[in-house]
């Protein structure tokens, strides 16, 4: 073993199948020297029409990462969510008022995992978010597990968020012009299939009853165009979608709660400890944003130091208007009312406000909109990053010439969430994303450990505060979380991840970069 790791010409050249070969982290840095994202290791571009070209455009700061940070955080998971995990369902008791722990505890794990994050997105400042650090850290397999799980927390995760939207809209609409979208054009295939209501009006075709959720695909549509159009115009019209939510949950905490009535407080926790479980495992869905902000990194102007500051900014800043809001919701409207798909809009109209109602309604479609945008942004990154390093067709990888964004990998997942929106229902696509979500988390932690042992002496831009602590706490509380969530969850968690281990097996493992003669996988510790 000694004469195999002192040998560089042995290292230097992998296996054909090595599964824990690891990327190596570019020493030099592009993003340290400011060299555009397409230099350096493994950075280079493939534009439309094969030729290569420099990679994305830098352009994004402190003030716009915190911005799409928070667009990602406050949209489907406090306008929508909160409502179900107050509530609960068939399979998961809700919490009730004591939603308020629900989330104060999940910002507490997030806080930990968002720690980890930002030590390896400094030190690892690539797009990819967690599949690039599990590269690194772990190696390639694992990397592909937690690429492939990335999909469900962007790709899935925007499926629950796009049907949010389209609950939003059709709100609106009825109240700011009386109109009334027919249900079977705004609901998914299943939720149509049972509902008799739905059932009775919808057309059928062979004895099975047909929906599409219209709004969902019409609004993912056109987003899908936007981030086709160029990141910095994405970002911008990301920035005044998320200044006019904020000021909306800011309304809505200060007006709502002259109206409050302590009594709907009472019980405060219906279902016990295992409500406040199993609500604080659902509410990881309402933080998924500062991980999201780590797949722009080469975008990022000094990514070494702008996504730390902006991760933790904007978790700390959705952390305090999630708990504010939860307490005044609940204190408007008898939890067990909560289980809709515009539970803020219900609480005022319950109030007597029905005018800020429809100005919520109207709020939570902007507000929702910027979830759906950012979302789909994290998700086209991981898709091409993974392409680039040849474990998903090339094709994901390439950058249109003149607006230097990766056009395939962007349509392809607009048309996905579209088609899902009409397939899945809201509790499925949450829950998947929520398991997803907190997998992640439970890798990168790992991954920080694994760094500060392999590589001790490398310079970090950002250290993980309380380490070794944080991050064995971090793994332990997502772990704990997921937990909490439905036995069938984990069941359709695990059909995924073993369907993902077979795309691999028959393309990752053989088109690999690092599986090719003179690949640069690091070195063995």
């Amino acid at each position: 073993m000694t004469a195999l790791a002192s040998a560089g010409s042995v290292a230097a050249v992998p296996p054909r199948f090595a599964p824990f070969r690891r990327k190596p982290i570019d020493p030099a840095g592009a993003a340290a020297e400011g060299r555009p994202a397409g230099e350096g290791q493994g950075h280079e571009a493939t534009v439309i029409g094969g030729a290569p070209g420099p990679g994305l455009r830098r352009v994004l700061g402190t003030g716009q990462l915190t911005l799409l940070g928070v667009g990602a955080i406050v949209g489907a998971g406090i306008f929508s969510s909160i409502g179900q995990m107050a509530a609960g369902s068939a399979d998961a008791p809700g919490a009730g008022p004591a939603l308020v722990i629900s989330y104060a505890l999940t910002a507490l794990t997030c806080l930990l995992a968002a720690l980890c994050y930002a030590e390896v997105a400094a030190l690892v400042p690539t797009a990819g978010s967690a599949y690039s650090y599990a590269y690194t850290a772990f190696g390639e397999v694992w990397a592909w597990i937690i690429g492939w799980d990335l999909i469900i927390e962007y790709a899935i995760g925007n499926v629950y968020v796009a049907q949010s939207w389209s609950d939003y809209f059709r709100s609106f609409l009825r109240g700011a012009a009386g109109l009334e979208l027919p249900a079977w054009l705004a609901t998914d295939l299943q939720t149509a299939a049972a509902d008799p209501a739905i059932r009775a009006v919808a057309p059928h075709l062979g004895g099975q009853v047909l929906a599409v959720n219209l709004p969902a695909a019409g609004i993912t549509a056109l987003l899908t165009v936007l981030l086709v159009v160029g990141i910095r115009e994405s970002a911008r019209v990301n920035s005044l979608l998320v200044l006019f939510k904020l000021a909306l949950l800011v309304v809505f905490i200060a007006v709502g709660a002259r109206y409050v009535e302590p009594a709907h407080w009472r019980p405060f926790a219906p279902n016990g400890w295992r409500g406040i479980w199993t609500g604080a495992s659902l509410a990881f869905f309402s933080y998924i944003g500062f991980d999201a902000i780590s797949t722009t990194a080469e975008e990022t102007r000094q990514p070494q130091r702008t996504l730390p500051r902006a991760m933790l900014a904007s978790l700390v800043l959705c952390a305090v208007l999630y708990v504010a809001t939860a307490v005044v919701m609940t204190g408007l409207v008898p939890s067990r009312d909560l289980a809709t798909g515009d539970p803020l809009a219900l609480a005022l109209r319950r109030a007597g406000l029905d005018h800020l109602a429809t100005l919520m309604a109207f709020g939570a479609v902007l507000a929702v909109t910027a979830v759906l945008l950012v979302f789909q942004l994290g998700q086209t990154r991981i898709l091409m990053v993974m392409a680039r390093d040849g474990l998903l067709p090339p094709l994901f990888a390439r950058l249109h010439a003149r607006r230097r964004t990766p056009v395939a990998a962007t349509v392809l997942t607009g048309a996905f969430v579209a088609v899902a929106s009409s397939v899945l229902t809201p509790a499925q696509a949450l829950e998947l994303t929520s398991i997803g979500t907190l997998f992640a988390f439970v890798v990168v932690a790992g991954g920080v450990i694994a760094l500060r042992v392999r590589e001790p002496e490398r310079p970090r831009p950002f250290r993980c505060v309380g380490y070794p602590f944080t991050p064995i706490a971090s793994m332990a509380t997502s772990f704990i979380l997921m937990l909490g969530l439905p036995a069938t969850n984990w069941w359709r968690f695990a059909v995924w991840l073993v369907a993902g281990l077979c795309v691999y097996w028959g393309y990752g493992r053989r088109h690999s970069r690092l599986a090719a003669p003179g690949g640069a996988a690091a070195p063995p510790k």
